[in-house]
């Protein structure tokens, strides 16, 4: 059972496998259409295509939610169920961007209970660099039944991030870019800085320079100094609108350290409430 990363090698080896299935979670910010033309393009095979705006989100509420607000759960149990899910199914997820939207999905499915569900280390720029099969072809989807088991202490509201600013047990860490972390440079959102009390912790520095994951040892150091005396499980996880948070909660797990909290509104939630703090600068 894969339950963080998986490399392409062993991916390789598990294409026809009835219990296995890959999905697809390409995607760009600026262009919402890109990551379905682009699997169109080419994909690996019996991939089936998840859209991070229609399939991983729920519709946005102006001035209440986060860019991408998490769907209700008995909606993605109809999504899961009829992509092919259920506990016998061994999920490989991935995208062309070091894991910043297949870490959203993995992330759900763990919410959600379900352990057998891995990232592809270095996505598909490793896999079409190690010369494995691609096409076009577009898969069936086998009904199965998804039942959810929740995980509560993985998810984190917006009403609890505020109650715990000044209490030390838990840290606060922030996945975007260092500029966006300080209020400079910001691009998507309409207000600039970050949550008070928050630690910058840019989701790339999982990353190595050939766009794999660092070695779990190296993770494992990052996330401890990270850390310091915080218990992995009081430390909270936000971003942009939690997306690329996630990023941080598969390295976590990955390094060992266990389970820490997605604040899946993020700073795009944060800043729908004028009466919220906001800080800027280091």
């Amino acid at each position: 059972m894969h339950t963080t990363i998986i490399s392409a090698d062993q991916l390789s080896q598990y294409l026809q496998h009835p219990d296995w299935l890959i999905i697809d979670c390409r995607y760009s910010l600026q262009d919402k259409k890109y990551g379905l033309n682009e699997y169109n393009k080419a994909h690996i095979p019996n991939a089936i295509y998840a859209n991070l705006n229609t399939d991983l989100s729920a519709p946005v509420v102006a001035g209440k939610t986060g860019r991408h607000p998490l769907p209700e759960i008995d909606v993605l149990v109809q999504t899961f169920s009829k992509w092919g899910i259920d506990k016998n199914v061994q999920v490989v997820v991935y995208d062309d961007t070091i894991g910043a939207f297949a870490a959203r999905l993995w992330w759900m499915l763990q919410w959600l209970g379900h352990d057998r569900v891995a990232v592809l280390d270095g996505g598909w720029a490793h896999w079409q660099q190690a010369g494995l099969p691609v096409n076009q072809d577009q898969p069936i989807y086998h009904w199965r039944n998804f039942v959810p088991a929740p995980r509560a202490e993985r998810l984190i509201s917006v009403d609890e991030v505020e109650k715990i600013l000044d209490n030390p047990n838990y840290q606060i860490f922030d996945a975007r870019a260092e500029d966006r972390y300080r209020g400079e440079n910001e691009t998507i959102d309409p207000i600039a800085g970050h949550i008070p009390h928050a630690v910058s912790a840019p989701f790339v520095q999982n990353i190595d320079t050939s766009q794999q994951f660092l070695s779990q040892e190296k993770l494992k150091s990052r996330f401890q100094m990270l850390l310091g005396n915080t218990m992995p499980g009081n430390a909270i996880f936000y971003c942009g609108s939690g997306v690329t948070a996630c990023h941080n909660l598969l390295a976590l797990k990955h390094a060992g350290l266990g389970d820490g909290k997605l604040y899946a509104g993020s700073w795009s939630e944060w800043i729908t409430n004028p009466d919220r703090s906001i800080a800027t600068g280091s």
